[in-house]
């Protein structure tokens, strides 16, 4: 079935760039830049959110008002002048919004949120947030205290009253809260009695876990969650976004975490309405073979679905069973739904606890206890994100009835409580049903991206979002055949290979591949860093190697003491505390930890392991790089708009955020660009010389020749190497890729191997050169080519 149920927008981008704006990176200086991503081939800019956020957000997703743009963000003038900007040089604007939550780390910053602390559930914006206010004696918690704070009669450390902007505030340390009016005389009243009297309760941060009683961002306190799905909840936090479609300042959107939403569906529709039908994406993870629901009011997701596909279609399949053998052979599924458990026990125990008080109302017989024994279950067995059934839609009811019958399977004992569930999470006018749909999501990503990633070490390039990592390669077959469903489906959906929310970059995960061709070399260099460097957990060195190997920069010059030092240390700390089962953010073991950074130091610090280090970087970093260059042209020629996320036309070896939103030297891009192409394909002192070619030229050639990228067609080819070819016809442009380049050089290159090329004449617009169809000769200069059709 076709997905489009509504007309394609007035405008829609034949490609993208990303930024991220920040201080640093104002609204000020994308204007100034535009004219550079415009030389490159970019169609539009595609900018992260805009709206006030926290005081000194790097990231803008933590919004705290949304009748302004962010100041330190370059504020209305600053929109204003990348819009004039964009318009004269042809190209469009995308920006991102965050409609499921705002940031409360500073109450005061938020004139909402500080409302609702003064006023409780009278106050004029109460409706905005999701708060179930009968559960706590209608009082908002807010977990902030440390347990250090909290005396045996209940009385709360450090709670003092001071005079501050908005008048008389409670201040707990240097946090600040607001005094609701009658309730103190002044100054020197009692604190905790004053806190009493208050519409909040500051309570230990670890009751979170339980007691938490407003809805959050996953399982961050800092992020309330926002109802938009009541009309005038939608009204004012799309005051300013209404204003930019009104004055042409925007032309499309991209909406985050949509599946936090009540009823995404109803979103999206009024969204359209609220932008006259403009171009907007969702930022929806589809998990192997789940599709989009058809009714959507968007032109597609932001791309997750596309990077697995492309990912999966360079990896050797023939190295799933070694490599199986070297992680232990895990079983993804089953640590999925013990961590998704988890998480349902743990950190979002509140939201679990609050479905079943909502499905109580409508089922009173429902016990507490089994109902959420029973909830945790469902939700630990979800298959995919989440469904959406509403009075009137059914979407995704299949997965509800998987999750049942999982269920029931692993808890027998539970079956009657199922029995009971049942009818009402099928009932889309539910509350229960439609909490539990907003859940389902929260847990999946908590237990899967959060930690099951940080588990799995089969062949990290594949624990990224939007993949399965226990789905190992996918066949250029399959490849096409996927293709040509999304070139009829969503055309105009995103494709990514790199985003703010990738656990590695593209060109780590390119490297990466690499192991799959040689599981048994990878197997031993593995085993002797382990004896040269012993960590307590197998698993994890695994991860933590295969990080080092394939993010290992170019700069020789930069490791020691420096920037990759710091880089890799941030990584190390960050994935093993995601991981959860040695170490936690919250209860950090700190000997564990000192192994680990151990090993981080002794990568750049010792001989011994630096040896083997560079034996696997001698036989990895060239066919990485070759992948790199396939992954890259693959994805901005297949079906649907590709995103170049900022700085990832040279090679993109970013880890885990924060690393992967380090500022870009777009001063270097602009002189290699004005260079012109080198000669450079690889090898670790380039730093990108060939990729931004292969780039820029596939951009320009998507936006002056759009023409040339209206159908699909798998190309075939014969000979003995055909097995290493990836290429496909968009209508007039046809894209070639080398597949597992490391066989390909070890098995003796490409010999009699030949395109099955279409009629007509066909130039190679990488090298400028005519083709017979002979693959070696063609991928003479790169391992990649963009043939044009000459009339």
């Amino acid at each position: 079935m076709s997905a489009r149920t509504r007309a394609v927008p007035a405008r829609v981008p034949t490609s993208t760039y990303r930024l991220q704006v920040s201080a640093e990176q104002d609204l000020h200086s994308v204007a100034a830049l535009l004219p550079h991503l415009h030389d490159l081939g970019a169609d539009w800019v595609y900018l992260s959110p805009l709206l006030a956020a926290e005081p000194g957000s790097s990231h803008g997703y933590d919004v705290v008002a949304h009748d302004h743009l962010d100041p330190e963000r370059g504020g209305e003038e600053g929109l204003a002048a990348v819009a004039e900007t964009a318009r004269r040089l042809g190209l469009g604007v995308l920006v991102d919004i965050v409609p499921n939550h705002v940031g409360v780390a500073t109450p005061a910053a938020d004139p909402w949120w500080w409302e609702v602390l003064r006023h409780g559930r009278d106050a004029e914006h109460a409706a905005a947030f999701d708060v179930d206010w009968d559960t706590a004696g209608q009082r908002l918690r807010i977990p902030v205290v440390g347990e250090d704070d909290l005396a045996e009669d209940g009385t709360i450390g450090h709670l003092t009253l001071a005079l501050g902007e908005h008048g008389l505030e409670l201040h707990y340390w240097d946090q600040a809260f607001p005094v609701a009016p009658g309730t103190a005389s002044g100054l020197h009243d009692d604190p905790q009695e004053v806190h009493a009297r208050q519409h909040y309760e500051l309570v230990d941060w670890h009751r979170a876990d339980d007691d938490l009683n407003y809805r959050r961002f996953f399982a961050v306190n800092t992020l309330a969650a926002v109802r938009v799905e009541e009309p005038e909840v939608f009204a004012e936090t799309h005051v300013e976004i209404a204003r930019w479609f009104r004055e042409g300042l925007v032309d499309g959107l991209r909406v985050d975490h949509p599946d936090g939403l009540r009823d995404p569906r109803g979103y999206l529709d009024d969204l359209a309405r609220l932008t006259g039908g403009a171009y907007v994406l969702v930022e929806k993870i589809l998990e192997p073979g789940e599709e989009l629901p058809a009714s959507w009011a968007t032109e597609g997701t932001t791309g997750y679905d596309a990077l697995a596909l492309v990912d999966r279609v360079l990896v050797d399949p023939a190295g799933e069973g070694p490599l199986d053998e070297l992680g232990g052979r895990a079983d993804f599924h089953a640590m999925v739904h013990d961590l998704k458990r988890e998480v349902a026990d743990g950190i979002l125990g509140s939201e679990t606890a609050r479905i079943v008080r909502d499905l109580r109302r409508d089922v009173p017989r429902l016990p507490i206890g089994r109902g959420e024994d029973a909830v945790a279950e469902l939700l630990a067995c979800f298959p995919v994100y989440r469904s959406y059934l509403t009075p009137t839609d059914r979407d995704g009811e299949e997965h509800l009835t998987q999750a049942f019958e999982a269920a029931r399977d692993r808890r027998p004992d539970l079956a009657a409580t199922f029995d009971l569930l049942e009818p009402w999470l099928r009932d889309g006018g539910c509350d229960g049903a439609r909490r539990f749909q907003q859940t389902s999501g929260m847990v999946m990503a908590k237990g899967v991206e959060d930690c099951a990633f940080y588990r799995y070490p089969r062949l990290t390039s594949l624990n990224e979002v939007g993949g399965d990592p226990s789905v190992f390669s996918t066949t250029v077959d399959d490849f096409h055949a996927a293709m040509a469903r999304r070139q009829q489906d969503w055309p105009h959906a995103m494709t990514t290979l790199s985003t703010h929310d990738t656990k590695r970059g593209e060109d780590v995960r390119a490297r990466i591949h690499v192991l799959a061709e040689a599981p048994h070399r990878w197997a031993d260099a593995l085993e002797r860093l382990m004896d040269l460097v012993p960590l307590p957990d197998p698993g994890f060195a695994s991860l933590l190697w295969q990080a080092a190997i394939g993010a290992w920069p170019a700069d020789e010059g930069e490791q020691p003491g420096g920037d990759w030092r710091s880089r890799l240390h941030g990584y190390a700390e960050k994935a093993m505390r995601e991981a959860g089962d040695r170490t936690t953010w919250t209860e950090p073991d700190e000997t564990y930890e000192a192994a680990v950074h151990g090993a981080v130091d002794a990568a750049l610090d010792r001989e011994d392991v630096r040896e083997v280090i560079g034996e696997v970087l001698g036989w990895t970093v060239d066919p990485g790089w070759s992948n790199a260059l396939a992954a890259k042209l693959v994805a901005l020629t297949m079906p649907g708009v590709p995103d170049v996320y900022q700085g990832s036309e040279l090679w993109e070896q970013s880890l885990v955020d924060p690393d992967n939103r380090r500022p870009v030297d777009h001063d270097l891009r602009r002189s290699m660009l004005a260079a012109g192409p080198g000669s450079l394909v690889g090898g670790l002192e380039d730093p990108g010389t060939a990729k931004l070619h292969v780039v820029t030229t596939a951009l320009r050639l998507r936006r002056d020749r759009p023409g040339l990228f209206t159908t699909y067609a798998g190309v075939g080819a014969e000979g003995s190497a055909a097995d290493h070819v990836l290429a496909f016809d968009r209508g007039g442009a046809l894209t070639v890729a080398t597949r597992l380049p490391l066989g390909l050089v070890e098995g003796g290159g490409w010999g009699d191997t030949r395109l099955d090329l279409p009629p007509g004449r066909w130039r190679d617009v990488l090298t400028d050169r005519l083709t017979d169809g002979s693959v070696g000769s063609l991928l003479s200069a790169y391992p990649v080519a963009l043939l044009v059709k000459e009339d």
